[in-house]
């Protein structure tokens, strides 16, 4: 009890020694200690012979003597005395009759020591009652003198005095934590809640966490006599922790691929070894294949595969990639396919599993499992299993949820990867059915393209190559990416594919073609507002002719291509690239150069470069190194193309990788006839003359006839509506070529003349004559040409004059 504000000496006092005094049968004191002087300031002389009701005070400081007279005296309880200094003391009082003499002894403390000493009491008799926090009180040998853990082999009876802590705790750190208690002891330094492992005595096998705190005792003199320890339990505290950070590891874990597979094996290492020693992944074949699995109730062939394993060892005699064999129908079985996860014993499983060959699919020693099915969007997906082989504990509640928990995360996120997989196998196959052939052999080039398409979790972009067989053995390569990923992106491809072909048919530069496609983006994009701002595209467009050995290049965004030499140097190619597809406005330079013969071309999209470094000009650098290196050792184009994909090796890549190669040829010289006349109506008969001339030279007399007739008809129409000088030329290759080239722009006109007419049977004649004949426009005039067959002599000897030099 606190004391009075007047209260004068009680801080000096010995509050630990008990006051006495002897009173006789009126209340007149007798004697007084030395302890009720020091408590009180009086002496024994000071207060022999008065009664002692003289000193007892009430809570307003007034006399209140009379329960303290004669035979009216309390046998306990509290009472205010007076100080000599004039402040109070509150006590605590007890009065014994004393045996043959009728005198009084009166026992008093201070009501606050009194009251301390039985909080104190109260709170050891409270700890040592209970059994949630363990107390142990050792001594100056660390010997335990009491505690309220039980021993291990103690038949339920509280640890003898004397025992060691090793007698109370399992495991090593039982003389870890008797380490710690003797620093205690000697340092005098408590320990506040430091964390300790041992294992529980009522499971042995089974770890269990304790929280240890300790402080020295110390007697009087401050010497060390002992030291008190507390333990607390701490085992489901950690146990809910863990767990939590278990779900949390697995939701950051888990679901980074969209790969079925990677995803399974993230899954099992989500749950090892925090919840089990083995974790299992089994997944329904059509998953892996991007499809929905079927829906199924009972037993049967559930067409299962194992496919992660979380130590990389599996159960029984199973591998990875295996089939699992059917199961029989079961009650536990049906539930799980409803969404049940499944908790069993050994002998719970061997009953569901009557089948030898499953029997023979589980490990050989275990105690438990826990089976979570695999469930999203209501298709169960497969399961996940989780194994106790070495920890007899069976699975908690607790523990089973959070098994189900992360069971159910990883289904979601294996079944965003079946979906992806679905849609990327689906843009692939579209990608591809939209690509030309990978290889071409034409009498301008010999071509190789590749594609690959982007993976590890990226969509199918709008990559595409392209190698358009052009009139006059000319020839067009392409190559292009459109912005974006997706369906659309490879559906957005094919249309601007289509138009390419198209507008090449036109026989258009290459400036000329990628304006008119800007305009088409323009127009798709505006057909669909949504993406008016993201539709765009980029795309390099070049012409090789084999004749004049020249190539003219335009770039729409689109990185320049690489030329290597036959000798195997770099050719440079200064390529001024214009703005995407798209933005339009702006005009598309075309760079002119002359490539020499078996030069190799290679044009690519922004995914080959940056497939191992985000520089561009380190990737077009990297592709210029193989090319040169490739092109000294020569070799076919398809063994190139494989060494240029070497450097990105066999991982998922992010972007979609278009490459196209072209080896070039050259037409020979003598293969070669031109001639120029003036527009005199007399230079028909002399051009029929010189086609006849070369005609025999080159063993083609057969083509005489119908050469003549088409190249009268075209020269004659030159002269009378074009004017001069009109140009001739003939071209042998794996075709007849002929060629008339006169300053007009009138576009010519196939049509059919009536039988009244005079004229307008010309181009009717060439149509009907020739495979196939055609209109391209140059800076000045136009060329109309046409095609022939070679007889089938002429045509086995043309491809011996073909060659990769002039």
């Amino acid at each position: 009890m606190s004391e009075s504000s007047d209260h004068v000496g009680s801080g000096s006092c010995a509050l630990d020694v008990l006051v006495t005094a002897v009173l006789d049968e009126d209340g007149t004191v007798r004697q007084w200690s030395p302890a009720a002087a020091e408590l009180l300031g009086y002496d024994a002389a000071d207060v022999r012979g008065r009664p002692l009701g003289d000193l007892i005070v009430d809570a307003s400081g007034a006399s209140c003597a009379g329960p303290w007279q004669g035979t009216r005296l309390p046998a306990g309880g509290r009472a205010v005395l007076r100080h000599r200094q004039g402040g109070t003391v509150d006590v605590t009082f007890r009065v014994h009759r004393l045996v043959d003499s009728g005198e009084l002894l009166v026992l008093a403390a201070p009501t606050q020591r009194v009251d301390e000493q039985e909080l104190g009491m109260s709170l050891v008799r409270a700890l040592f009652s209970q059994n949630g926090i363990g107390i142990g009180i050792h001594g100056a040998d660390l010997a335990l003198l009491h505690t309220n853990v039980f021993p291990v082999k103690s038949g339920g009876r509280p640890a003898p005095a004397g025992a060691r802590l090793r007698d109370v705790l399992l495991g090593e750190d039982a003389d870890a934590i008797e380490a710690s208690l003797r620093q205690v002891l000697e340092s005098g330094v408590p320990l506040v809640g430091e964390e300790k492992r041992t294992r529980s005595p009522q499971a042995p096998g089974r770890e269990r966490s304790l929280r240890l705190s300790a402080v020295r005792l110390e007697d009087e003199q401050g010497q060390a006599t002992g030291v008190a320890a507390l333990f607390t339990d701490t085992t489901e505290q950690q146990r809910a922790r863990r767990h939590l950070d278990l779900l949390q590891e697995a939701a950051i874990s888990v679901g980074g691929s969209l790969d079925a597979t990677r995803t399974a094996q993230e899954l099992t290492e989500a749950v090892v070894p925090g919840l089990g020693d083995m974790g299992i992944v089994d997944l329904a074949e059509a998953v892996l294949e991007g499809n929905e699995p079927p829906k199924m109730i009972g037993g049967g062939d559930l067409h299962l595969r194992a496919v992660a394993s979380a130590t990389g060892k599996w159960p029984g005699h199973v591998g990875q990639g295996e089939s699992l064999p059917p199961f029989r129908d079961h009650p536990a079985l049906r539930g799980m396919q409803h969404g049940e996860t499944l908790v069993m014993t050994r002998d719970e499983l061997l009953a569901l599993l009557s089948d030898s060959r499953l029997i023979e699919l589980l490990p050989e020693d275990w105690h438990s499992v826990v089976i979570a099915p695999l469930y999203a969007r209501g298709l169960v997906l497969g399961d996940l299993q989780v194994w106790r082989l070495t920890d007899p504990a069976p699975f908690t509640e607790e523990d089973v949820d959070l098994v189900t928990e992360i069971a159910s995360r990883g289904a979601l996120a294996i079944d965003n990867a079946r979906r992806y997989t679905r849609e990327h196998r689906v843009a692939a196959a579209l990608q591809q059915s939209l690509l030309p052939r990978a290889t071409t052999d034409t009498s301008a080039a010999e071509t190789v393209g590749i594609y690959r398409p982007a993976g590890g979790g990226a969509e199918i972009g709008g990559d595409w190559f392209d190698a358009i067989p052009l009139p006059s053995l000319r020839l067009a390569l392409v190559v292009g990416d459109v912005a974006g990923h997706g369906l659309h992106a490879s559906a957005t491809m094919g249309r601007l594919r289509a138009a390419i072909h198209t507008l090449a048919d036109l026989e258009l530069d290459p400036g000329e073609l990628l304006t008119r496609l800007d305009v088409l983006v323009q127009r798709l994009a505006a057909e669909t507002p949504t993406d008016r701002d993201i539709l765009t595209a980029t795309c390099l467009y070049a012409v090789y002719d084999p004749v004049s050995r020249q190539c003219a290049v335009a770039s729409a965004g689109h990185p320049a291509p690489v030329v290597v030499r036959p000798d195997g140097t770099e050719q440079g190619l200064p390529v001024s690239a214009g703005p995407p597809l798209g933005v339009g406005g702006m005009p598309f330079e075309i760079t002119t150069v002359t490539v020499d013969p078996g030069s190799v071309v290679a044009l690519y999209t922004k995914g080959l470069m940056l497939c191992q470094d985000p520089d561009l000009d380190a990737g077009v650098r990297r592709l210029t190194d193989t090319l040169v290196s490739h092109g000294r050792r020569g070799g076919p184009l398809d063994a190139l193309g494989r060494s240029v994909l070497a450097g990105v090796g066999e991982a998922p890549v992010r972007e979609d990788i278009a490459l196209l190669l072209a080896r070039t040829r050259a037409v020979r010289d003598e293969n070669i006839a031109n001639w120029s006349f003036p527009a005199d109506p007399t230079a028909v008969a002399r051009a029929r003359e010189e086609i006849t001339r070369q005609l025999s030279a080159w063993g083609l007399d057969d083509l005489a006839f119908t050469t003549e007739l088409v190249v009268s008809e075209l020269v004659t129409n030159a002269i009378r509506y074009a004017g001069g000088p009109v140009g001739l030329r003939l071209i042998r290759e794996d075709v007849l070529i002929c060629e008339v080239t006169d300053p007009s722009n009138t576009q010519p006109r196939l049509r059919r003349a009536s039988t009244t007419d005079e004229g307008g049977r010309g181009l009717f004649l060439v149509a009907q004559l020739t495979t196939r004949w055609g209109c391209r426009y140059g800076q000045t005039g136009k060329t109309i040409w046409a095609e022939q067959p070679l007889t089938a002599l002429a045509d086995s000897a043309m491809w011996d004059t073909r060659t990769l030099v002039p």
